[in-house]
């Protein structure tokens, strides 16, 4: 039998871990049936990756798929979650464990920062106002996760074409947020718009409103808005359900998830988002996808 366990980073508040639980809850009847579907933890919350596992191995799963939910890979999806799995498979030498793809860099994520953005009422579509997006994420130690987040931003403009769009993190690596508010108002903003890549709320969603009252007071004359953080749009749905069928299909799949022809080619086809994705998206675009970023959902060995 196989069981989907999704892997939540996990938060001291208890409103964050909340919304993972719930989120889970409404996809599960979206998902294939049969299938033993359960949440964990990787800090703050129980249960954790450990009792995950062992709650799938209880209900008869003989194969255990981990699906993070989590933003970008970075440590925890790339160092920590892997040693879980290489501590369970010694456990449970019959049970065939297999890992998924972090939310990552996808068209439906980068439609999900536009709207944050729209739903702000501060930028229309196509305006030439002095207008300035920033794309804020939590920041690390880890390049290649902070570089997605640049690359999230340039996908982002290419959807919005705001007059200007820049990169920024809370904490750990650069630019700050504070450096770029006041390098967007060098560049001329008038208005400017800090969102928030973070999946669930927590102690720093509270910051930032602090932060952007501050903004206010120091920059008299420039409009600031806070936009609603990433985090579990109803969109958010489709990138998930991608994600688990990639891993328990056990495929490897090619770097498809932004490509725009897909997507709107899916809009005509009533196939409920189960597509075959053996790079036939039944459709043609004359474009080569990389093999890099390929998926993780491939058996851990």
């Amino acid at each position: 039998m196989k069981a989907v366990l999704f892997v939540g980073h996990g938060s001291r508040d208890p409103e964050g871990n909340e919304q993972i639980r719930q989120f889970i809850d409404e996809l599960i009847p979206e998902l294939e049936k049969g299938v033993i579907y359960e949440t964990c933890f990787l800090e703050f919350e129980q249960p954790n990756i450990t009792k995950g596992i062992d709650t799938c191995v209880t209900k008869g799963a003989t194969s255990v798929a981990l699906v993070p939910l989590m933003l970008l890979p970075a440590g925890h999806s790339k160092i920590h979650i892997p040693h879980e799995i290489d501590e369970a498979k010694e456990k449970y030498p019959a049970v065939r464990f297999t890992y998924g793809k972090p939310i990552g860099i996808h068209y439906e994520a980068v439609d999900i920062c536009k709207n944050r953005v729209l739903e702000t009422g501060d930028y229309k579509e196509g305006s030439d106002e002095k207008t300035a997006v920033i794309l804020l994420g939590r920041g690390g130690s880890d390049a290649d996760a902070n570089s997605d987040l640049f690359k999230i931003t340039r996908l982002l403009w290419e959807k919005l074409r705001v007059p200007i769009i820049e990169t920024a993190f809370i904490g750990v690596t650069s630019p700050s947020l504070e450096e770029t508010v006041e390098k967007t108002i060098r560049l001329g903003a008038e208005k400017v718009i800090i969102l928030p890549y973070f999946l669930f709320t927590g102690v720093l969603i509270k910051r930032l409103e602090n932060m952007t009252e501050q903004f206010r007071v120091a920059y008299p004359g420039i409009s600031f808005s806070l936009a609603e953080y990433f985090g579990f749009h109803p969109k958010l749905k489709i990138v998930v359900k991608d994600r688990v069928e990639e891993v328990l299909k056990g495929e490897v799949y090619m770097n498809c998830d932004t490509c725009q022809y897909r997507f709107e080619a899916m809009e005509h086809i009533d196939h409920h988002h189960h597509h075959d994705h053996d790079h036939d998206h039944h459709h043609d675009h004359p474009h080569d996808h990389s093999h890099e970023g390929e998926s993780e959902a491939a058996t851990v060995k």
